[in-house]
């Protein structure tokens, strides 16, 4: 009886082992950095930057035009007054019909982003698609500034892995937001400051939409609030990273 009970025993730990050696091997090394390190194995975009210097709090303004362009001259000229940076995401269609605007956020200093040609859902094309909805964009602004863009954002929010890959693959970076004012919806100037202020911190990336109804309203209130606050409005290209970087499980850009 004895002898049975032992075989069990040395059965049931070996068991264990195994499950354990199954365990480890079905785990990735980029899984484990996920667990301890905060990196994951699905491809995020920069929602927000961790900024190394607590001192210095910086945010990024961040404006979509795809319908639209009567305020974008005046968008500019708030900016202006308050020493502030931004970056614009356009839509190719938009390009095509507003070359002047186009022309003015690049002179203005402006980061220029890409919003791909047509604001379709991205994820759903195929590889080939998605590659001449970003090519066709930058070789747009390249022509009217002379520069190309460095960031892509998907029309809706929407990502994937195939999209993540095709941008990495195009030397870009795909760029989120992490406050969304949810001017588009027609808030008025209250609940836009409201969603902004009280949340911000450093690194965070703000989201505008460049014709929304109430924005040059609101615009000046909220950068008002945030300078008291200490904030200084950066261009992405001074904040977000584009080497030797990872984006966390949270979609937070961190130094390598």
């Amino acid at each position: 009886m004895f002898f049975v009970v032992k075989r069990k025993s040395i059965l049931f730990y070996c068991a264990c082992i195994v499950a354990v050696i199954v365990l480890a091997v079905s785990i990735s090394s980029s899984s484990i950095a996920g667990v301890y390190f905060g990196e994951t194995t699905r491809k995020i975009p920069v929602y927000s930057v961790e900024i190394d210097d607590s001192a210095d709090r910086v945010i990024a303004l961040t404006f979509d035009a795809a319908w639209g362009a009567d305020k974008t001259l005046k968008i500019i000229e708030i900016l202006k007054e308050y020493d502030a940076h931004a970056a614009f995401f356009l839509v190719g269609f938009w390009i095509d019909k507003y070359p002047d605007e186009t022309k003015a956020i690049a002179e203005a200093g402006f980061d220029i982003g890409n919003h791909s040609e047509n604001h379709l859902n991205m994820p759903r094309l195929s590889a080939e698609k998605i590659a001449e909805e970003i090519t066709s964009v930058n070789k747009k602004v390249y022509d009217l500034t002379g520069k190309t863009p460095m960031y892509f954002r998907a029309p809706f929010g929407d990502y994937a892995n195939n999209l993540m890959t095709c941008i990495e693959d195009m030397g870009m970076v795909g760029v989120q937001w992490s406050i969304d004012s949810l001017d588009w919806k027609g808030l008025g100037v209250k609940d836009i400051t409201e969603r902004i202020v009280p949340k911000a911190k450093s690194g965070d990336i703000v989201l505008f939409h460049n014709n929304s109804d109430h924005v040059l309203d609101a615009l000046p209130v909220v950068l008002e609030a945030l300078k008291n606050k200490g904030f200084r409005f950066v261009a992405l290209s001074e904040m977000v990273l584009t080497e030797n970087y990872y984006v966390d499980s949270q979609g937070v850009q961190r130094k390598r």
